[in-house]
């Protein structure tokens, strides 16, 4: 069975803005690694059109980072569902847009044979946690403050409390620290 595996980068305070956050080489060399497992990626619209086109077009440009070049290359030799009932096409062929019945799907989709399955943002997350869906955390704890914007798992009800048990942890040399955990 495939592993469902959350992964964000987060504030102190939990906040999940991007635009505050350190984005440097070694965060996404760190985020390369992962989705070496991946070959299926979910995402609520938001999240999608944050990433497409921009990573994308990141592959195709020379002058960017090695370590740039090569996320966006994982990026898109992944396959992505957007779950979305306002979005009205695909953008590319190796994705596909689920309307309704997340719970089903994303069971349907952990049977399939493959990699595993990455899901990343917050709307979608937070319902795919609440749905006991999620089987392995990966976190990356910015060394900030962000003092607004949204907050990781802001409103959700859980069922019970969730018990995860650490199973790696790595300080990188911003100072961030990257968290591994899985569902006990």
């Amino acid at each position: 069975m495939r592993k469902l595996i959350y992964a964000i980068n987060i504030a102190l305070d939990g906040c999940v803005d991007h635009t505050k956050m350190i984005g440097d080489d070694e965060i996404l060399e760190h985020f390369t690694d992962l989705m070496r497992d991946v070959d299926l990626q979910i995402f609520g619209r938001k999240t999608y059109e944050l990433m497409v086109p921009y990573w994308p077009d990141v592959a195709k440009d020379a002058s960017e980072s090695r370590a740039s070049i090569e996320f966006a290359r994982a990026f898109e030799s992944t396959h992505k569902v957007v779950v979305s009932r306002s979005l009205n096409s695909a953008e590319d062929k190796n994705m596909r847009i689920v309307r309704s019945n997340l719970h089903d799907e994303i069971l349907k989709l952990k049977q399939e044979q493959g990699k595993h399955i990455l899901v990343g943002g917050v709307d979608i997350a937070s319902q795919l946690i609440e749905l006991g869906l999620v089987d392995e955390y990966h976190f990356v704890v910015q060394p900030i403050v962000a003092g607004e914007g949204r907050r990781l798992l802001d409103g959700v009800n859980l069922p019970e409390r969730l018990k995860l048990k650490l199973t790696e942890s790595k300080i990188l040399k911003s100072g961030c620290v990257a968290l591994h955990y899985v569902k006990q």
